[in-house]
């Protein structure tokens, strides 16, 4: 019998079988539940897959901007520890194209209390003009003002401190410092009360709990840092670019600095999100894989089950490419149907994953994602077109080399041995 083509490579003729195939008839009902668990599992481990992704893009960007929004992209400090020079190193670093402002700052730690609480605060003396230049804080003040903030009458603290404290704008707080006046007696700790003017709330409960923020002037007397500051912390335009500025910084600095930048001090925690986001996708991925394996013996079943109807197809002309198309085409449809569902319901999940997040809260009345371990006090997803892309992209190609060796088996069939029994 010579092999003829009657029909152009996936033809409707080839389309009509394949979706029929689909649609299992009763007896072979153990097929469709095979090819259903398929579907499933591609959707929920493309969904899955996205989901997880966009999520740890997510706490990546969320953290990346709250510890950046407070923090300087580069930090510079004195060789010698006191940073008397920092008004001219400061305008020095102001004309580095590429920097967009220079913070002399002042930390220290201190003690704040009430009448009847206490808690430990890390103190960051900065002007008014370059507190609101944090828009990580400024535009994200509760309570009070940040107007007139240079005059030194006031501090500026994180709301999960304010709460601690049980204390409100206008309240008064005692901050105690151990490095104090030195007397023939010692070291006398500092203590001063200051009034509470502003509450801010940057989401960032490490932040919120610890941080006070005074008056650059006041702090370096609190202090006892007159005419000196800690460290100059320098913002530029692109971050990721920090490195390309470093040289310039340098020199612009003089030769009594030396430079950190944000890839230093915080490169073993953006390395392990990163570490875990790599790990999560393996993982996830096999969930896909599974859903593949399910599709491969699902065709393998129908192959077998199919056998005369086969054999009678290649007796009538059909040729072994087209026998082949048909059984890619039943095969490949669950995939792609199957990721395509995964990728509208990853999709609309990341879009309303705080509502979810609250309502499983509620549902279970557990506290799901607690800002206390997690930092952040909503859940966010970030979606990202090129991994979405290689996602949906992984799922199909696995899905159709999935199809490829059973589609095979069916056209090696021999329509002789196939109806010798029939």
């Amino acid at each position: 019998m010579s092999e003829t083509t009657h029909t152009k490579p996936f033809a409707a003729f080839e389309w009509m079988l394949a979706l029929r195939y689909l649609r299992a008839r009763r007896k072979e009902g153990f097929i469709s539940v095979i090819a259903g668990f398929s579907f499933i599992g591609i959707m929920l481990g493309v969904a899955t897959l996205i989901i997880v992704l966009s999520v740890m893009n997510g706490f990546r960007n969320e953290l990346f901007d709250k510890i950046l929004g407070l923090n300087g992209h580069v930090v510079i400090h004195s060789m010698t520890g006191r940073f008397t020079d920092f008004e001219d190193v400061a305008g020095r670093l102001r004309k580095v194209q590429g920097i967009k402002r220079v913070i002399p700052l002042i930390e220290g730690q201190a003690m704040v209390s009430t009448t009847s609480l206490a808690n430990g605060a890390l103190i960051r003396g900065l002007s008014e003009k370059s507190l609101k230049s944090l828009t990580a804080v400024s535009e994200n003040v509760r309570a009070g003002t940040f107007d007139q903030f240079d005059d030194g009458k006031g501090i500026a603290m994180g709301t999960r401190l304010a709460n601690q404290l049980r204390v409100k704008v206008g309240d008064k707080v005692t901050l105690v410092s151990p490095r104090g006046a030195t007397t023939p007696f010692g070291t006398a700790p500092r203590v001063k009360r200051y009034n509470l003017s502003a509450i801010f709330e940057m989401g960032m409960s490490e932040y919120d709990n610890t941080i006070i923020f005074m008056p650059l002037k006041e702090a370096q007397r609190y202090f006892n840092r007159q005419k000196t500051v800690s460290v100059l912390e320098v913002v530029v335009d692109h971050p990721d670019k920090v490195g390309e500025l470093r040289p310039a910084i340098l020199q612009a600095g003089g030769p009594s600095i030396y430079v950190t930048d944000w890839r230093q001090r915080n490169a073993s925690f953006f390395s392990a999100l990163q570490v875990e986001r790599n790990v999560m996708f393996l993982i996830l991925t096999l969930i896909v894989l599974v859903a593949a394996l399910n599709i491969i013996s699902g065709l393998i079943m129908l192959v077998k089950d199919k056998g005369t109807d086969i054999a009678i197809l290649r007796t009538m002309g059909a040729t072994r490419g087209t026998i082949m198309r048909v059984f890619f085409i039943t095969g490949a449809s669950i995939g792609v149907v199957g990721t395509l569902a995964g990728l509208i319901l990853g999709i609309v999940v990341c879009l309303n994953i705080e509502s979810i997040r609250q309502f499983v809260s509620f549902l279970t009345s557990t506290n799901l994602f607690s800002p206390e371990l997690y930092y952040l006090s909503q859940l966010p997803a970030e979606i990202d077109a090129n991994e979405v892309t290689t996602v949906v992209l992984m799922a199909l190609g696995l899905s159709i080399i999935a199809t490829l060796y059973p589609s095979w088996r069916a056209s090696r069939i021999d329509p002789v041995e196939a109806l010798r029994y029939e």
